[in-house]
């Protein structure tokens, strides 16, 4: 099993990873907004690995930073959405580092790097991860929208992998399958990881998927 590139994994990951990455500085209302969801998401979180997912109520997240549950709506629109926003962040970031992996890098390589702005902050806190890991996959409602979200990183990858492999973007299914079949390794390591309760190492389970489909494996 190959241990974690840390190379790749961005500085600061646990900041950038409460909101979505955004190569525009934000005023000063903007950077007061995102400082509270960014409060709200900590609170919340600690709640949920406390007392669970389902036992956590929007009344107790609130309560816990001194405002009321209307506020909170002013920045999340369910609690769902608080768990949600994470998959958006890493989407962003998923493209940032492979837009900026070695020139080099094969592109079924590059993914796997890619993978490590999830695996390297999953495996150093990885309480938190089998929380984010359990409530997805529990919760019905959960479970589709993280499915979209995928879907989504799916359409930000597959670019970057086609320019990676010299195809024309949207010309060629290659790299929107190539892009698929890595988002489906990332699916079936996490569900691997944990149904071992976090016990072993992410990474192996995820280099374990990505090496026996490896393009040119068969």
């Amino acid at each position: 099993m190959t241990a974690t590139d840390k190379s790749s994994v961005p500085v600061n990951f646990d900041r950038r990873y409460s909101d979505v990455v955004t190569t525009e500085k934000p005023g000063l209302r903007e950077r007061t907004r995102q400082a509270v969801r960014t409060q709200l998401m900590a609170v919340a979180w600690g709640l949920f690995v406390e007392q669970g997912y389902d036992a956590t109520t929007v009344d107790e997240i609130a309560a816990a930073v001194g405002m009321s549950q209307r506020s909170f709506f002013r920045y999340f629109s369910s609690k769902e959405d608080v768990v949600l926003v994470k998959f958006e962040a890493v989407g962003a970031m998923l493209a940032d580092v492979l837009a900026n992996r070695p020139a080099e890098e094969d592109a079924w390589t590059a993914l796997r790097r890619a993978f490590d702005v999830i695996v390297g902050p999953t495996e150093r806190d990885p309480r938190h991860g089998l929380v984010l890991l359990r409530i997805t996959s529990q919760a019905p409602a959960l479970r589709a929208r993280v499915l979209e979200e995928q879907t989504n990183w799916q359409e930000l990858l597959a670019p970057l992998v086609a320019q990676r492999m010299q195809q024309p973007a949207g010309g060629d299914l290659g790299p929107t399958a190539l892009t698929a079949a890595a988002l489906a390794c990332l699916v079936v390591a996490n569900a691997a990881w944990l149904r071992v309760d976090g016990t072993e190492p992410l990474a192996g389970f995820l280099d374990d998927a990505m090496r026996t489909v490896r393009p040119g494996a068969f």
